[in-house]
């Protein structure tokens, strides 16, 4: 099967995909649930033109200025499914990776993360909204695929997003304030 092609402004030191990897932390028993469990939820395709564009942030009172980020490439509207958070799907710690969100949690415990920092797509470029604007514009709702498998999605928020914008989100205190430990220890 070939590999998809990756978008334009795409880091050649990150690998392009288009469906999730799964790493050999996730027990085979768990893989078949994330996989396969039917639900009675929505499903949508991928759209098959692209809703956004990653562009380099210039604007030097950005807290990302320098770095990408996800912007509309059309008007998009309120509570549209954006794109899939596509990675690694793993089992263990990953401290290092600023590109890793949590998918689920088991019953037993067992935390179940998506890693884009080696390998990802657009969605991966998704920004924190503090410090660009007042308010998140997007959001993280997970989602079951036509086939079954559980993902991490970008959606839009209760308003439209025009075209040009840059499509941000709330990373959750969580995140932040695991970064700030490991900066303060």
């Amino acid at each position: 099967m070939k590999s998809p092609s990756p978008p334009p402004h795409w880091p050649a030191d990150v690998t392009y995909i288009a469906e999730q990897q799964y790493h050999t932390s996730v027990p085979a028993e768990l893989r078949l649930q994330l996989c396969h469990e039917r639900t009675s939820s929505p499903t949508l395709n991928q759209p098959s033109q692209r809703l956004t564009i990653i562009r380099r942030i210039s604007e030097s009172a950005h807290p990302a200025c320098g770095q990408f980020g996800l912007f509309a490439a059309k008007k998009i509207p309120p509570r549209i499914h954006i794109v899939d958070y596509i990675g690694e799907v793993h089992c263990d710690e990953r401290p290092e990776s600023d590109y890793d969100l949590s998918l689920c949690r088991t019953p037993s415990g067992l935390s179940v993360g998506v890693d884009a920092r080696l390998m990802g797509n657009e969605a991966r470029f998704v920004n924190d909204y503090r410090g660009i604007k007042p308010r998140p514009n997007a959001l993280f709702e997970e989602r079951r695929t036509e086939m079954g498998e559980l993902r991490m999605s970008v959606w839009s928020g209760s308003d439209s997003i025009k075209k040009g914008d840059e499509i941000l989100v709330s990373y959750g205190k969580g995140w932040w304030q695991a970064r700030l430990g490991q900066r303060n220890a």
